[in-house]
């Protein structure tokens, strides 16, 4: 009995031995949970990428993160408000806004497409230059945003927190050195591109056609080109150059080319949808300035983009800035969004379409940045900024709209930009047009009655990295306010 107590002993203390080699040899692949995988691949990173990215920059279901919806649209004259008009409205800004839109533009945006670019580069796992082109292109796309909106921002030095040398604390880029990096960037982008390269999945905006990649970027980097010509000079042989080698320097070519995300059925739906359809809110009309010029223009445009409110047959809006007492007398009577066309759960989100590419190009004509004709690019634009709504030009409209003057283009090319709120609001700081009318006697203007030049940088960013907003505050050449003008401005 005692030896066999004693083999049980030997036996089992044997048994622990290898018991223990063994879960040491399996111990990493035992104690990995396969439902938080550390290392995602591109494909599964693009599509929520694209997705955060372009809501955000569209219009967030989200109150307080409507950048777009709430603030750029009513103050370049599409939207206004018939309640709530301290909500971008009346050119107030809640810190919420400011706080939540850095953080997803960063976060969301930015951080995942230099992922996508690391997993994708030469000395990855699994090299792809097609993902690692679209990676640092979006990168650069909202980097533009970013910029416009606050002028200098993190950008070099941005989403390096997981990087071998980590950077926490990134350093401000001055809105120039930004533009810089971002149009370096953005023909990096082009470069790595090739139809004849890897093929990609998740691709949510272009269904893996790597032209459209290209021609994407390159528009979007032939537009950041014309912002800054006035200030860089060799921007004006930068886009000379690429208009010359349309091999090399693919742009959009068509209306059916608009880089634009074509939602799908619930749960990815245009947040516009969300918003006024499926919340069912009634805060927004449309501007008297969109309405007016629309209907000066005999543009039927107009009845493309609004509809009558619901107890009217015909369409009439109101200005900007009303405080609630008076504005609330306006619901139903002032015209709305037409929901069949910007919202639908399949509704576009438009990024950059043809017309915007061929008015940049004529403003780059007549301000003698590149050779063309000016005028035939500005009818060209007016015909594709039609298209994109299935319409013709109609008779005597070219007549109407006027010749191609500076005021002109950009006039034209901010009825084209409706929806785009952002990149209006940008034309119009950089531009000085359209021309905005008086304010209306009732408007109650916060902001010393200026329209938002910029947006004030997060508190987040004062509370994180304090030394270096301060520092991006004094390249930006004023107080960190809404007043202080852009680095671009002509």
């Amino acid at each position: 009995m005692k030896l066999y107590n004693t083999f049980k002993i030997i036996s089992l203390a044997w048994a622990l031995i290898v018991l223990a080699g063994a879960c040491t040899d399996d111990f990493e692949e035992i104690n990995t949970n396969p439902n938080y995988p550390t290392s995602v691949d591109p494909q599964y990173l693009l599509p929520h990428a694209l997705q955060e990215s372009v809501d955000n920059y569209w219009g967030n279901k989200t109150r307080n993160q409507r950048l777009n919806f709430d603030h750029a649209m009513s103050w370049i004259g599409y939207l206004t408000r018939n309640i709530y008009e301290n909500e971008g409205d009346n050119y107030n800004v809640q810190p919420s806004v400011n706080i939540t839109n850095w953080e997803v533009f960063y976060t969301d945006g930015m951080i995942n497409f230099q992922k996508i670019a690391d997993l994708s580069g030469p000395d990855a796992e699994n090299p792809n230059a097609n993902y690692q082109g679209i990676g640092i292109g979006m990168k650069a796309w909202l980097g533009s945003l970013l910029t416009d909106v606050w002028g200098a921002i993190p950008y070099t030095e941005a989403v390096s927190g997981t990087a071998e040398e980590a950077i926490n604390s990134p350093a401000y880029d001055s809105q120039e050195a930004a533009y810089a990096a971002i149009i370096a960037d953005l023909a990096e982008a082009n470069t790595l591109l090739s139809t004849d390269g890897p093929g990609i999945n998740g691709d949510i905006l272009f269904d893996g056609d790597i032209l459209m990649w290209k021609k994407f970027f390159n528009s979007l980097r032939f537009k950041l080109l014309n912002r800054q010509a006035h200030k860089v000079a060799s921007s004006a042989s930068e886009m000379q150059a690429m208009l010359a080698d349309p091999a090399t320097y693919p742009m959009i070519e068509s209306s059916e080319e608009t880089a634009q995300l074509m939602y799908g059925s619930l749960p990815t739906v245009n947040p516009w949808n969300d918003i006024l359809i499926q919340q069912g809110r009634t805060d927004w009309n449309i501007n008297s300035m969109l309405v007016d010029k629309l209907e000066a223009l005999n543009d039927p445009r107009l009845e493309v983009y609004v509809i009558p409110g619901s107890l009217v047959d015909e369409i009439s809006g109101h200005p900007s800035g009303l405080p609630t007492e008076i504005a609330t007398t306006y619901l139903g009577y002032s015209a709305t969004i037409n929901p069949d066309v910007f919202a639908q759960t399949t509704s576009p989100a438009v990024l950059m379409s043809h017309a915007e590419l061929l008015f940049t190009q004529a403003e780059a004509a007549v301000d003698g940045d590149i050779s063309g004709d000016a005028q035939a690019l500005y009818e060209a634009g007016i015909a594709a900024a039609f298209d994109q709504y299935s319409l013709d030009v109609p008779a005597g409209y070219l007549t109407a709209a006027g010749p191609a003057t500076k005021e002109n283009i950009m006039t034209q090319k901010w009825i084209a930009l409706f929806g785009q709120g952002i990149e209006a609001w940008t034309e119009y700081r950089r531009t000085g047009f359209p021309v905005m009318p008086a304010a209306d006697p009732n408007a109650q203007f916060q902001n010393d009655g200026v329209l938002p030049t910029r947006l004030v940088y997060p508190s987040t960013e004062y509370s994180l990295n304090e030394t270096n907003v301060e520092a991006g505050a004094a390249l930006n050449g004023g107080s960190d306010d809404m007043k202080t003008k852009l680095w671009w401005v002509e």
